[in-house]
């Protein structure tokens, strides 16, 4: 069973800069897809940015392209997000989420959401205009 812990999170002012990372408690993140997501108050769950365990591609929200990158280190066997940037708009709980290559890909992952299920406890981001 896959269970991810996220962490990074914090308070910054517009403009600012987080990084959000990723790691298991179980199985490597080698072979997984891991995405990003995140929940503002009052509102659904959003794909922010997923990466690919096959060969590396990466998938971002229009909102995030240009200020937000994904990244693995294998060595740390960690995955994160790099969050450049940031707008009061971006505010919210993020989660990472591993999905197994059978199952699906980075756009299918990161572009559906509601499929995830059940979501761990995240890191709050909070970003102050």
């Amino acid at each position: 069973q896959l269970q991810l812990v996220e962490s990074g999170g914090g308070l910054v002012q517009a403009g600012g800069s987080l990084r959000l990372s990723c790691v298991s408690s179980g199985p490597t993140l080698d072979y997984y897809h891991i995405g990003w997501f995140r929940q503002a108050p009052g509102k659904e769950h959003e794909g922010v940015s997923c990466i690919s365990r096959t060969d590396g591609s990466t998938y971002y929200a229009d909102s995030v392209k240009g200020r937000f990158t994904i990244s693995r280190d294998h060595a740390k066997d960690t995955v994160y997000l790099q969050m450049d940037r940031l707008t009061a708009e971006d505010t919210g709980t993020y989660y990472c989420v591993g999905r197994s290559v059978a199952r699906t890909t980075i756009q299918a992952l990161c572009t559906r959401p509601a499929d995830v299920g059940s979501w761990g406890r995240g890191t709050q981001v909070s970003v102050s205009s």
